[in-house]
């Protein structure tokens, strides 16, 4: 029988004001860490950090963090733990950072730490790191042997933070359910090694469960910049559910859609979520879903503000070179698409690509929603 595996971060900590309490569990951890944040993050979290690690006398070194986690990134970071000495890193931002600092404290050898500004997407839980050219394009997946001795997110933080980041995690946790679901039905392995547990697929499915009944709610709260139990749901679906539903459920299709749209142009500014809500309609129309499941999708994504058009993501269908690139960088040896239990090619993702469109415009015509509006990258 097919071996079975689930991975998890030692210590997964999340509610209002939580930041407050970082030192107190970083001092479990290690005596001389090192934070890995941008201008804008740390201007937010100084303060508190900060306080919070005088009151366990621990170090504050902060070095900043560029846009994407590139192998660039990482080997600086490897540098500079080695040249401080530094037992524990830990990263505060958005999943870039969390992956530059995942893969540094793995080839330095020390212990990490995420601590996301934002629900923006199921990162920080998992045991891999996505590479990126400074460009923005995906390279590569690193796997390490560990997951993060700490996962710790702030809702306030996310509640402050801009809409945006939240609807992005909403879209990456979608697919969670809709790639485990089809890594079940074949014969895949996940990042986690093996093949899904019965654990892991019923946390991708309570994480769906959630979003379905608490995302609208959830965006309104951030756009009040409150908390309320709605964005509680939400970011442990997008983070810590999505987390452990993606890595030991599966990735299949919408993922590696993902991946194949980072290298068309027309797409870079879009977060992460946002292209992978693409790759999970297209994944549907590829799969056959039925009719009432797309359509319903296409619906609740809408009305969440995430892209179901190729024209939300700068593209149409007379994009042929690009959508034909798309296909072939996402079915390529190795990527995730081939969990499915079918067999894919790219002709076979090129089409799903190009129905896209013109589903997603009927079943908002008819619903009453609002006409896509085209996406221009800056």
């Amino acid at each position: 029988m097919a071996i079975s595996v689930l991975l998890s971060p030692s210590r997964y900590v999340q509610g209002k004001n939580a930041l407050a309490e970082l030192g107190t569990y970083i001092t479990k951890i290690g005596k001389n860490p090192v934070i890995v944040a941008d201008d804008v993050v740390w201007g937010l979290v100084e303060e508190t950090v900060s306080t919070s690690f005088a009151g366990e006398d621990l170090p504050v070194k902060r070095v900043g963090f560029g846009k994407f986690a590139t192998a660039k990134a990482v080997d600086e970071l490897v540098e500079l733990i080695e040249s401080g000495s530094h037992d524990v890193i830990i990263a505060i931002g958005g999943g870039s950072a969390i992956d530059a600092v995942k893969a540094s404290g793995f080839l330095a050898d020390i212990r990490w730490v995420s601590v996301p500004s934002a629900a923006s997407s199921d990162a920080p839980t998992s045991a891999l790191s996505v590479i990126y050219t400074e460009e923005g394009e995906f390279v590569e997946y690193r796997f390490f042997p560990r997951n993060p001795d700490l996962v710790l997110i702030d809702t306030q933080l996310v509640a402050n933070a801009p809409v945006k980041f939240l609807v992005g995690g909403i879209g990456d946790a979608l697919a969670t359910y809709l790639e485990a679901r089809a890594t079940w039905r074949g014969q895949g392995s996940t990042m986690a090694g093996g093949r899904p547990t019965h654990s892991a697929f019923a946390l991708a499915k309570l994480s769906w469960e959630l979003l379905w009944e608490n995302a609208l709610p959830a965006l309104d709260a951030v756009r009040a910049k409150t908390v309320t139990p709605a964005l509680e749901a939400v970011t442990e679906a997008n983070t810590l559910l999505s987390g452990l539903g993606f890595e030991s459920g599966g990735l299949a299709a919408a993922h590696a859609i993902h991946n194949g749209l980072t290298a068309a142009p027309q797409t870079h500014g879009l977060t992460h979520g946002q292209k992978v809500n693409i790759g999970s309609l297209t994944q549907l129309v590829l799969e056959g879903a039925p009719t009432q499941e797309i359509e319903d999708f296409i619906e609740f994504t809408t009305r969440v503000g995430l892209p179901n058009t190729l024209t939300e993501i700068g593209l149409s269908n007379e994009n042929t070179k690009e959508l034909r690139a798309i296909a072939e960088a996402a079915t390529v040896e190795g990527e995730t698409i081939h969990a499915m239990p079918f067999p894919v090619n790219a002709d076979m993702v090129y089409d799903a690509l190009l129905a896209v469109e013109g589903i997603s415009r009927r079943v908002r015509a008819e619903r009453g929603l609002p006409e896509p509006e085209l996406y221009v990258a800056h």
